[in-house]
């Protein structure tokens, strides 16, 4: 669901992209690289249960792909696509199978050699719905891997698709078998072994201390070369200002979401610059279609599409996006980032009255006090928002004030981010702010919409399903034709804005503050951190970090 013509470098100020960077670099190894970030802990690191930014962070530094996508993000063909555990692949002459050459020197950090069975394994353990993991919707055109050879792997696909490729090495990270096998996969969550994860990437797992930081380390003998940094740290704060404040302070070199009203004060530090970077997260508040209380029912407010829709039409998205980010907040399109905007999808309007028709038609009726109640309930429901972002804090008090004028009652559920997660994931909760990160292709949708993100390990907030969305995002992954394929999308997307599970309300404000002697390289849309590796400090600006309490690195 990535756009094809997302550039590759930070917006604003740093001049150039990764080649020209990567030059300058030479000889500039070293340093201590420290991350604040809001909240007790990430989630499980391992790649097929990493469910949000900061366990991506840590497991897309750690562990590989087959193959990394390009910076432009191209999800169609193999074009742009650079070798990693794969030193290179050869298509069948139907492009039904795919044969995968893995590079001999790869090694796993605790010394054994990376081997294509640990491919087949891999692609075994997301397709087992035991695991429980959001990708298994977008490798089901996959059917199998097989094994030649101990460097030899080929995947086998349904049908020819124009993103196959895409979805094997994307979705797919290569796990060590000879670490994970025998764990059961349904057991993997709680397993202890993914608390010290161990992969093939540029970076390896050094500790965890829950709640207070995690650090990685330069893998120095890596197949793909040694990282420039010699370690990051990941520094967890218990909320947005305590990461902001350890920013300012310098205990910290990067907070990746700055608030709008900080942007101001970076310049009397002299040592923070803001740069607004490109990024794949739009937010919004999501509806519970079905009762949290009575499993498979619908939800006692929100089943009602009447309902829904006037609680979209009840809120003044654009005014709510000035109070919280004033002139820098770009307004939701839907269900997906303003940089992939369909531009031609058309969203409920904002109109009160209407809004308020479509409650009385629902025999939700306001009372003398203007509170609406239907045989007897109140219209009544709570929000569950994490304290760890202040803009979803915010709207959902926002959220509150604009509905009780529409006679709604909105009880805000605040909590930290680790128990949002778990609301989430057992769809207890009325409503829920969310913020999703989507993937580089149109597929992706079905993580978080479609009817196969339902089972477990799914991301389908709403529990929104529509077998005419389903058809219409098959077609549009399925047909080679790229404009049709445009237009089955289309056609998807207006189908689920229509059905209105959710409030689309605005794109996530990339703006990271990052002390001036960092050096960044190439950040994709797609994350950030994907480029950490090729970060750099030059030896000169290098600081003690053992000074603010940071253990030295371990060989």
């Amino acid at each position: 669901m990535r756009s094809s013509t997302l550039a590759c470098c930070l917006l604003l100020s740093l001049g150039a992209c990764s080649d020209r960077a990567s030059n300058s670099a030479t000889g500039n190894v070293g340093g201590t690289f420290v991350i604040a970030l809001p909240g007790s802990q990430p989630a499980p690191l391992l790649p097929p249960l990493a469910v949000d930014d900061v366990s991506r962070m840590i497991v897309d530094n750690v562990y590989d792909r087959l193959a990394d996508i390009g910076p432009d993000l191209n999800t169609r063909g193999d074009r742009g696509f650079t070798p990693h555990l794969a030193r290179s692949w050869t298509w069948s002459t139907d492009s039904m199978s795919i044969a995968f050459s893995i590079d001999p020197r790869a090694r796993w950090h605790d010394g054994q050699p990376v081997r294509a069975s640990d491919v087949r394994f891999s692609f075994d353990l997301d397709k087992d719905p035991k695991t429980g993991t959001q990708v298994t919707a977008n490798i089901a055109n996959i059917d199998s891997v097989t094994v030649r050879d101990s460097l030899t792997a080929f995947a086998w696909f349904h049908g020819r698709t124009p993103e196959q490729f895409y979805d094997f090495v994307y979705q797919v990270h290569i796990l060590p078998e000879h670490v994970l096998k025998d764990v059961p996969h349904d057991k993997l969550e709680s397993s202890d072994v993914i608390r010290r994860p161990i992969g093939s990437g540029r970076f390896r797992f050094v500790s965890w201390d829950p709640g207070v930081r995690l650090e990685l380390l330069a893998d120095t003998a890596n197949y793909r070369g040694r990282a420039k940094l010699d370690r990051i740290v990941f520094s967890f704060s218990a909320d947005a200002n305590a990461s902001l404040t350890k920013l300012l302070s310098g205990q910290a070199d990067l907070s990746d979401h700055l608030p709008a009203e900080v942007i101001p004060r970076l310049d009397s530090t002299g040592q923070i610059r803001a740069i607004r970077y490109l990024s794949l997260t739009y937010a919004f508040m999501a509806m519970n279609l079905r009762d949290p209380k009575r499993p498979g029912m619908p939800h006692p407010i929100f089943g009602d599409r009447r309902v829904r829709l006037a609680v979209s039409m009840g809120l003044d998205r654009q005014a709510m996006l000035r109070n919280v980010f004033d002139t820098l907040g770009v307004l939701g399109s839907g269900p997906f980032p303003r940089a992939l905007a369909d531009t031609t999808i058309s969203l409920p309007p904002y109109d009160r009255a209407r809004a308020a028709a479509l409650l009385d038609s629902a025999g939700w009726r306001a009372g003398p006090d203007g509170m609406r109640s239907r045989n007897g309930r109140p219209l009544a429901f709570g929000i569950v928002v994490p304290t760890t972002s202040a803009p979803r804090m915010r709207y959902s008090v926002l959220i509150q004030e604009q509905l009780k004028a529409l006679g709604v009652r909105v009880d805000i559920e605040s909590m930290d981010i680790a128990p949002v997660i778990a609301r989430m994931a057992a769809k207890n909760f009325d409503a829920i702010m969310v913020s999703f990160g989507t993937d580089p292709a149109v597929g992706g949708i079905k993580q978080n919409w479609g009817t196969e993100a339902l089972k477990k390990g799914g991301q389908n907030a709403s529990s929104y399903s529509s077998r005419a969305f389903d058809a219409l995002i098959d077609s549009a992954t399925t047909t080679p034709d790229a404009a049709r394929a445009k237009q089955y999308a289309h056609r998807a997307y207006q189908t689920l804005v229509d059905d209105a599970p959710a409030v689309w309300l605005y794109d996530l404000l990339s703006i990271a503050g990052v002390h001036k002697r960092i050096r960044p390289v190439g950040i994709r849309a797609d994350g950030w951190w994907e480029g950490l590796a090729d970060w750099w400090i030059p030896a000169n600006e290098r600081i003690d970090r053992d000074r603010i309490g940071l253990r030295p690195a371990q060989p």
